[in-house]
């Protein structure tokens, strides 16, 4: 048995058929099968019911998946919990949402990397349920992503990492009008539903019974605000004290009575494989992130 062959098997776990996790972990499809013959020899026990057209884990297999990522976890964190009195060593693998990677983060890794050079990291992009199911399933050390919106994920722990207010925007040619009348009438551009931020919108245009006329949804924050800069409609999206400063050429108001805010944490697994790092990571984006500050509505 070998950690290879663990992270195969993980891998097939994660992506639900032999070929795409021989993808993943950059293996022929004959060699990932020979990694999980070896382990179903060392175990003596098949992991997979092969009489279905896609590998279905038996009792036994979903048992060794679960060991195998706590092995995996383990053997990620000896390089961090040995490498001197601060020194942090070994790999973090990082999800992070769009906000954060154009705001916070970039100045967060640029300081872990002059405080911990021997620690890789590697970094992807998604939206915060996305990234919430990779950190579950092992793909992922930590996520940093809004603060988790039910149905979410369970087993995962979170920190707190900053806020951020949500707004309505509009073209700066409404000043001054009822934001209320404007979200009714108004071409309304979506955030994407299948985030949690853009859930939060929607439970509380509905508490507010608010009714939009979708005519967009996006996922991208700098594309509606460029959608609204053209005059294409009006939205509600979350931002920064910070980011607001760049938007004086829209109306902006805040959205919620009071406002609604969100938190962006670090989530992680519950056994905090990789503790130090994280805690690394998450001490380094709130030095960076802006403060959140509330501003009254004008209508």
């Amino acid at each position: 048995m070998s950690l290879r062959a663990l992270h195969t098997l993980i891998a097939i776990a994660q992506h639900g058929s032999f070929v795409r996790a021989a993808q993943a972990v950059h293996l022929t499809q004959s060699a990932v099968s020979l990694h999980i013959k070896s382990l179903e020899e060392a175990f003596n026990a098949s992991l997979f019911d092969r009489s279905r057209r896609l590998p279905v884990l038996t009792d036994a297999g979903h048992l060794a998946v679960e060991r195998a990522r706590e092995i995996v976890a383990l053997y990620e964190g000896i390089a961090s919990e040995i490498g001197g009195d601060n020194e942090l060593r070994g790999r973090l693998r990082i999800g992070a949402i769009h906000t954060a990677l154009a705001k916070a983060l970039p100045p967060a890794l640029a300081t872990l990397a002059a405080e911990h050079p021997h620690l890789r990291i590697n970094v992807s992009s998604g939206m915060s349920a996305e990234l919430a199911t990779r950190v579950e399933a092992g793909d992922l050390d930590v996520a940093i992503t809004t603060e988790p919106v039910k149905p979410h994920p369970y087993g995962l722990v979170s920190t707190p990492l900053y806020e951020e207010g949500f707004w309505i925007i509009a073209p700066g040619s409404f000043v001054g009008q009822d934001w209320r009348q404007l979200l009714q009438e108004q071409p309304f551009i979506r955030f994407d539903r299948r985030a949690w931020a853009g859930r939060t919108i929607e439970q509380e245009l509905r508490r507010m019974r608010l009714r939009v006329q979708t005519s967009m949804e996006l996922d991208s924050q700098d594309a509606i605000i460029q959608m609204v800069s053209s005059g294409l409609g009006v939205s509600v999206i979350p931002l920064s004290s910070h980011s607001l400063q760049h938007l004086n050429h829209l109306y902006v108001q805040p959205f919620g009575l009071p406002q609604k805010t969100r938190r962006v944490v670090l989530l992680e697994r519950e056994d905090r494989p990789l503790a130090r790092p994280a805690a690394a990571l998450a001490k380094a984006v709130q030095h960076h992130a802006p403060a959140w500050r509330p501003m009254s509505q004008t209508c």
